[in-house]
C-alpha cells in the first residue's frame, strides 16, 4: 500500500459530505423543493452540494428575483436543522477530528451556524472553535470567500493551507483560493484534487515539531 505525504500550516474542513454524511437530509429536502418548482429532482441534486440554497436555487432559477431565493432558503435551512434523520460521521470523522485537536482547523461551510451546530452534534463530531458558516460570507462556495476568511482567522496564508472538501464547488472555491485539495468520497474522485480519499479512514496526522501538520494518505 503506497501513501501520499502533504504537509500544511493548517487544514481547512467542509463539513458536509466531507465530516459528515447528511446527504439523505439534503436529497429529502432538495426533492420536495424541486417538485414544488416543476423541476426534475434529480437535475436539481447534481447542482445541490457544497452551495448555500439561495446559490443552487439561483442556478436552477436563473431568471427568479434573488429576494424570493434567500426567502426561500431560510425557510430550507430550518426545514434541514429540524431533520436530523440518517445524519451519520462519515468513516474516520471521529478518530480525524480527534487527531486534530490542538492543531490549526477550522470549519469552512455552507450551512449556517445552526445546520452546522445540528448535523455536527448528531454526528457526535465536536465542533472546531474556528468556524466560518454561511452567514459570516457573501458569496457562496464556489467563490473563495469562506476558505480566504479561514485562513486569515487562523493567521496562515493561504498556500500554507489544505483544504477538505466533497463537491465540485467547494472543490473550486478552494482551488480559487491557492489552497491544496484533499478530495473525501466519491464526488470528489473525478474533480483532480491533490489526493483523494474514500473516506476519511485512509488519513494519518502527524504534529511536527515545528508546528506543521503532516498529512499521511493511505492509497487504496
Amino acid at each position: 500500500m503506497s501513501a501520499t505525504v502533504l504537509e500544511a500550516r493548517a487544514l481547512l474542513l467542509d463539513m458536509d459530505g466531507t465530516l459528515v454524511n447528511s446527504d439523505a437530509v439534503v436529497e429529502r429536502c432538495w426533492r420536495r423543493w424541486a417538485l414544488k418548482q416543476g423541476l426534475d429532482p434529480e437535475a436539481a441534486l447534481k447542482v445541490v452540494h457544497g452551495r448555500q440554497g439561495y446559490a443552487t436555487m439561483a442556478a436552477l432559477l436563473p431568471d427568479r428575483p434573488m429576494e424570493q431565493n434567500h426567502a426561500e432558503n431560510r425557510v430550507m435551512l430550518a426545514e434541514e436543522t429540524a431533520d436530523i434523520d440518517g445524519v451519520v460521521p462519515i468513516g474516520g470523522a471521529a478518530a480525524f477530528m480527534a487527531s486534530l485537536a490542538g492543531l490549526p482547523h477550522a470549519l469552512v461551510t455552507s450551512a449556517d451556524a445552526a445546520l452546522a451546530r445540528a448535523r455536527m452534534t448528531a454526528a457526535a463530531l465536536p465542533m472546531p472553535e474556528i468556524r466560518v458558516t454561511a452567514e459570516l460570507v457573501g458569496a457562496s462556495k464556489p467563490d473563495p470567500e469562506g476558505f480566504l476568511k479561514g485562513a486569515a482567522e487562523l493567521g496562515f496564508a493561504p498556500a500554507d493551507c489544505i483544504v477538505f472538501e466533497d463537491s465540485e464547488a467547494g472543490i473550486a472555491a478552494g482551488r480559487a483560493a491557492g489552497m491544496r485539495i484533499v478530495g473525501v468520497g466519491p464526488r470528489a474522485a473525478a474533480l483532480s484534487p491533490d489526493a483523494h480519499v474514500e473516506d476519511l479512514t485512509q488519513l494519518r496526522v502527524e504534529a511536527v515539531g515545528d508546528g506543521s501538520i503532516r498529512l499521511h494518505i493511505d492509497a487504496r
